[in-house]
């Protein structure tokens, strides 16, 4: 049924909560890519299959990602009347063991992980308790969602409806306030004040540069030309990063009525979603709720009765890096190769086929509905003075709690790392961790209590980015992760610009001849200053930030270059050229783990009795010191 009037929402949102908020029991499970990852296939099937045999009066649905990448599959279980439990590392046994107590009528136990009271609602109406009254002692004893370190820190504002709905049902969107935005600014604001509400709220785009969102929209607004764009760049190609992909796949419509309300304010008809084809679940929920939307009158013709039509199409980007930057990514839509064009031509006046267009990020989209419902002076007390909001990170690599967090810009990396990530896995210890992806920096340990925002960043040689971030411990080498990021880089580059094409491979064969001991402090100046030539010279974004791995590393691990330069040492024991294995003969208890493990057979011994390693033979490739389990194996 079409959605024409303020009565039509209420009547969509009170079937929306009749289905969030049943009479009977129901089964969630995470079932976005990290869940499916994990096995939530399998978990979801096995569940609708009991509950159908058994003529269960409750149901079992699938929902998003809630950020607890490390602890799933997740399945939570609402029973009216209860607080709603979540259970963490699910199995098909352990679900099946979970279906016959709740069949029992009993609450499960086994991996038990949180509970929650109250449901935020953050666009429409205040909290919802789930439960008053004293709680059962089990249900006492299990710690709150906000009372787990993961959560402490974190605020969820664009991550609101994340493992709380089902993506693919419009009403429970609508049931937590979703287009009711809209329908506030259709009837009741100008484009101009909308503009406003987000200018005063001091939002800046989530995708890269941090460049104010609202005066992005007012130079749109403002330009002359016909039809206006408003594009949405969920292009995420940074490695370790699942930001925009996970706000898809959990809640694709406040992505799209973020892009209505932007139209609005710029007065566009047409837009246009980017998004990586490697993305095959988050596009197909796109797809689903832009037919759902376009079913329900909410894009299209007349939308909500006030005159404003605008949809929305899908276009699959290849995969290239380089179309994250906005002249190439628009380039990619024309069908053009994705290439960067120089800057002086804006894309608020010349952008999409030549016309007026705004492109902004997932993130900063799903945004706009809660400013425009709450209001700027809400969003704008969050954060830093010159950072608002919060920002959502991917966190990965050598921390304990992998996962999606969403914290109030300001909060340290120290705070991040420790409390919300858990920390270093023992016995390792925090070296430093790459802020902005590829062309992020990487920051230190002395510098960890640095505030995670857009201007501390840029001063500390790193960017926000998208959100990447990418922890490493004291067994990371800094020759070598400038190098990965490096490689990553050139074959990304479109190679239109000199700086881009040539510099960045120069740059590279520098820091190979450090990682091989060839290298001389002469080289190191002439990397200094190549990185700042390519960072001034090149042609866009991608080129003017590659460096920026490189200089933070000259930056703050000078002493490891020298160490490789003039001493022919690797500190962290990664650079092949640089080390040697051998066998502690006090040590080795002759088990012969090591040599059933090595691939060159280059090492040698009778069982029970040390071994040694043949350097002739031996490749580096430390197979050899991953599987001993007594320290024999000692690289030097």
């Amino acid at each position: 049924m079409q959605i024409k009037s303020i009565e039509d929402l209420h009547r969509e949102k009170a079937a929306g909560l009749a289905r969030l908020y049943p009479s009977t029991p129901k089964i969630l499970v995470g079932m976005a890519t990290c869940g499916l990852a994990a096995g939530a296939q399998r978990i979801f099937d096995l569940l609708k299959q009991k509950a159908h045999a058994s003529h269960w009066d409750g149901t079992v649905e699938k929902t998003g990602c809630i950020g607890f990448c490390y602890k799933e599959p997740l399945v939570d279980m609402v029973i009216p009347g209860k607080p709603r439990l979540t259970y963490e590392l699910m199995t098909q046994d352990l679900a099946a063991k979970l279906w016959e107590e709740l069949a029992a009528g009993q609450i499960p136990t086994d991996h038990l992980m949180a509970r929650i009271d109250v449901d935020e609602m953050l666009l429409d109406g205040g909290p919802r308790k789930l439960y008053e009254g004293k709680l059962p002692e089990l249900l006492a004893a299990t710690p709150r969602y906000e009372d787990l370190n993961f959560f402490k820190l974190q605020r969820h504002i664009a991550m609101r409806n994340c493992g709380f709905i089902d993506p693919d049902d419009l009403s429970h969107y609508i049931a937590r306030g979703g287009y009711f935005t809209l329908y506030k600014a259709l009837t009741a604001m100008t484009p101009e004040e909308v503009i406003e509400q987000v200018t005063t709220a001091g939002l800046r785009g989530r995708g890269g540069g941090g460049f104010p969102t609202g005066v992005k929209w007012a130079s749109c607004r403002k330009a002359k030309g016909w039809p206006k764009y408003v594009l949405c760049n969920a292009d995420e190609g940074d490695p370790g990063a699942y930001m925009d992909r996970s706000l898809i796949e959990g809640d694709p419509h406040s992505v799209l009525e973020g892009m209505l309300l932007g139209a609005y304010a710029i007065g566009a008809s047409e837009g246009y979603i980017y998004v990586r084809a490697e993305y095959p679940l988050a596009v197909k929920t796109l797809q689903r709720a832009i037919t759902a939307a376009r079913l329900a009158g909410l894009l299209g013709e007349n939308i909500l009765g006030a005159g404003f039509n605008f949809d929305i199409k899908i276009n699959l980007g290849g995969g290239a890096f380089v179309c994250g930057e906005s002249t190439a990514l628009m380039a990619s839509i024309e069908g053009k190769p994705g290439e960067p064009r120089a800057k002086y031509v804006h894309t608020a006046d010349k952008g999409l086929w030549n016309r007026p267009s705004n492109l902004n990020n997932v993130e900063t989209w799903a945004n706009v509905p809660v400013i425009i419902a709450k209001g700027a002076d809400w969003y704008s007390a969050i954060g830093t003075g010159g950072s608002k909001g919060t920002k959502i990170f991917s966190l990965v690599g050598q921390v304990k709690n992998v996962g999606l967090v969403e914290v109030p810009m300001g909060v340290t990396i120290k705070e991040l790392v420790m409390n919300v990530g858990g920390g270093v896995p023992d016995p390792k210890e925090f070296k430093a961790i790459q802020i902005g992806g590829p062309s992020g920096g990487c920051i230190p340990q002395e510098h960890w209590d640095l505030p995670i925002d857009f201007d501390s960043l840029r001063e500390a040689g790193a960017i926000m980015g998208s959100g990447g971030m990418i922890v490493m411990d004291n067994s990371t080498c800094m020759v070598d992760v400038a190098k990965f990021f490096l490689d990553f880089l050139i074959d990304e580059s479109c190679g239109k610009c000199v700086p881009c094409r040539l510099g960045l491979k120069r740059m590279r064969e520098v820091l190979e001849e450090f990682s091989t001991g060839k290298g001389s402090l002469q080289d190191l100046d002439e990397l200094q200053s190549l990185s700042e030539a390519v960072k001034d010279g090149s042609l866009c974004a991608l080129g003017g930030s590659a460096p920026n791995p490189v200089l933070t590393t000259l930056r703050y691990f000078r002493d490891e270059y020298e160490s490789h330069i003039l001493q022919h040492r690797c500190p962290a024991a990664v650079c092949k050229d640089l080390i040697t294995y051998a066998i502690n003969p006090e040590l080795c208890n002759g088990c012969t783990a090591c040599a059933n493990e090595c691939p060159q057979e280059a090492i040698t011994g009778v069982k029970k009795e040390p071994h040694r390693i043949n350097a002739n033979l031996c490749i580096k490739c430390g197979a050899c010191y991953e599987v001993c389990k007594f320290g024999a194996v000692e690289v030097s």
